[in-house]
């Protein structure tokens, strides 16, 4: 099933160390999760278009790890990684993340996808150990690259149907 683009992700910041991100894709969950889950996909979208994807290693079981980096165009290479806490296929992930230089500092999020009538909205809650941390995150400019990433991850997920 083909739809049009849902639109952008809603970012809010639900506590003062929290940030809630939620986006609609017109593709079913089963193909969402496909696209966030197997590294030869998640090569395909995570870039956001700005530049290359040099890592993309996904262990998804309970306990496994994940580590993706990135070298954006005319930059440094940047990497995150993290552990995965709790796994129900097509529905939620748990999972630490660490953003490689500040190894102090890891995030826990957690992804929910919900569908309806073929369209799956996806909602992660990013929980930081404080609110400077979240403010960081938040300063980062990490809002644009999502949803450019976003829009590359729904027209990958639509393509697999």
């Amino acid at each position: 099933m083909t739809h049009a683009t849902s639109g952008s992700a809603k970012v809010t910041l639900p506590a003062d160390d929290q940030i809630l991100i939620e986006r609609e894709f017109a593709a079913p969950a089963a193909l969402v999760w496909r696209a966030v889950t197997e590294p030869e996909l998640v090569r395909r979208w995570w870039h956001a278009g700005r530049g290359e994807m040099t890592a993309c290693e996904i262990d998804l079981r309970v306990g496994g790890a994940w580590r993706y980096a990135m070298r954006p165009e005319g930059g440094d290479e940047f990497a995150f990684y993290g552990e995965f806490l709790e796994i129900v296929p097509h529905e939620r992930i748990v999972q630490t993340e660490t953003f490689e230089p500040f190894p102090d500092d890891p995030s826990t999020n957690t992804m929910t996808l919900v569908e309806r009538d073929g369209a799956t909205v996806m909602r992660t809650l990013v929980q930081h150990t404080t609110a400077q941390a979240r403010d960081m995150h938040i300063e980062s400019g990490m809002e644009a690259g999502m949803q450019d990433a976003f829009d590359r991850l729904e027209q990958l997920a639509i393509s697999l149907s």
